[in-house]
C-alpha cells in the first residue's frame, strides 16, 4: 500500500522523509519485526493486563485537590511549577501560564480500557485551572495529546496559543482552539515576551492504523525575560541532545521523562531510562531537573516507584527532584 506524501517534506532536512518523519542521526535503531520481538510483545501485553489497576503508591503521592488548589493560589513567586501528573505541568512564568501535554482525563486511548486507565486523578481538574494562555503538545500519542481534555480546555481558553509539531494543527483546531502554531525542529515562535522553540526528540508518532510517523514529535524550549525551560515531551536518549546543548546553551529548568522504559527490547527506541534522563540534563546544561512521565498511568512493566528512585540515585551532578501530583514549587 502506498503511503501518502508528506506535505511538509524538505529534502534538505534529515528528519523529513517523503512519507513522514524520522529520528535524528545517532538515535537508537527502531524495531525490526522478528519472531523474538513478537514473543516479547505478546509477553509484554500479557503483563500489562496482569498488572492493570494495581495501585502501588504511598498515601502522599497525590495531594488532595482542594489542598493543591490552595497551595497554588498561595504562591506569590513570579515563577512556579505545578505537576498535574504524567507529562502535564502548569508553569506560571512572569505572568504567562503554560500547560504541557495535558493528559487530564481517565484513559490514554481512543476507547476506555482498564489497561490504559490512569491510576491517580489529575493534580487539579480542568475546571479549577487558572487562566491558561499557552499550551504545548509534544506529539500525538494518547497520553500526551488527550483530545477530550483539549476540547474541555478549548471551551475555557479558546484563544490560548497552542504550539504543536508539524502535522497536528488540524487535529487540535478541531477541538476548538483558534490559535494553533505548527513548528518544525528549531523553529521559533515569539508571542510577546514568550519565545517557544520546538527541539528534536527521539520518539515516534501514531494515533491510528496507517499513520505511523506521519506527524512530527518534539520537545520545547521556552524563554521569557532571561529564564529558560526545557520540556522534553517523550523521548529516548540519543546523540542529538549534545547537539541541542551546543546550539542553544544551558537552560534553567528541565522537565524530563523518567518512566515507561521496561522491557528495554521494546522501549529502548522510544523511552529514556531514569539514568538517560539525567544524561539529557547534563547534555543540555540544565541547572535543575524535574522527573515526569511516571507515577500516573501504567504504560510498561517496571515497578511504578522505581523510576523516581533510579532518577534520584543516578550519577551526574545536575540537581534534580521529583514532585507529588498536585504539588506547586517556586522556581
Amino acid at each position: 500500500m502506498l503511503r501518502r506524501k508528506n506535505p511538509y517534506y524538505d529534502p534538505a532536512k534529515y528528519h523529513h522523509r517523503p512519507d513522514g518523519f524520522r529520528n535524528p542521526p545517532g538515535s537508537p535503531p527502531g524495531h525490526r519485526i522478528t519472531a523474538e520481538l513478537a514473543r516479547e510483545a505478546a509477553h509484554f501485553l500479557g503483563e500489562l493486563v496482569r498488572l492493570a489497576g494495581h495501585y502501588p503508591f504511598p498515601d502522599d503521592h497525590v495531594i488532595p485537590q482542594e489542598q493543591a488548589i490552595a497551595l497554588l493560589q498561595a504562591q506569590t513567586a513570579p515563577r512556579t511549577i505545578t505537576w498535574l501528573g504524567h507529562a502535564s505541568f502548569l508553569l506560571q512564568l512572569d505572568g504567562r501560564v503554560l500547560l504541557t501535554d495535558p493528559f487530564l482525563t481517565d484513559y490514554a486511548s481512543p476507547v476506555p480500557s482498564v489497561a490504559v486507565k490512569r491510576l491517580v486523578p489529575p493534580g487539579i481538574a480542568i475546571e479549577h485551572l487558572p487562566v491558561v494562555d499557552t499550551v504545548l503538545i509534544s506529539h500525538n500519542h494518547y497520553d500526551h495529546l488527550d483530545a477530550r481534555a483539549l476540547s474541555l480546555l478549548a471551551r475555557r481558553f479558546p484563544h490560548a496559543l497552542v504550539c504543536v509539531p508539524l502535522g497536528l494543527r488540524d487535529l487540535v483546531q478541531k477541538q476548538g482552539f483558534t490559535h494553533v502554531v505548527e513548528l518544525d525542529w528549531y523553529d521559533r515562535h515569539a508571542d510577546r515576551e514568550l519565545v517557544v522553540m520546538a527541539v528534536p526528540a527521539v520518539h515516534t508518532s501514531r494515533r491510528g492504523i496507517g499513520d505511523t510517523n506521519r506527524s512530527l514529535w518534539c520537545g520545547f524550549r521556552c524563554e521569557i525575560n532571561g529564564y529558560s525551560c526545557y520540556f522534553a515531551g517523550d523521548t529516548a536518549y540519543g546523540e542529538v541532545f549534545a547537539d541541542i546543548g551546543n546550539r542553544l546553551g544551558p537552560c534553567d529548568l528541565g522537565l524530563v521523562p523518567i518512566g515507561a522504559y521496561q522491557p528495554r527490547v521494546l522501549m529502548a527506541p522510544v523511552h529514556a531510562t531514569p539514568e538517560d534522563a539525567v544524561q539529557i540534563g547534563v547534555d543540555l546544561g540544565v541547572r535543575q531537573l524535574i522527573g515526569m512521565h511516571w507515577g500516573t498511568i501504567r504504560l510498561t512493566t517496571e515497578p511504578m516507584l522505581e523510576p523516581a528512585q533510579r532518577f534520584l540515585a543516578a550519577p551526574g551532578a545536575v540537581p534534580r527532584r521529583v514532585m507529588r501530583i498536585g504539588e506547586t514549587l517556586a522556581l
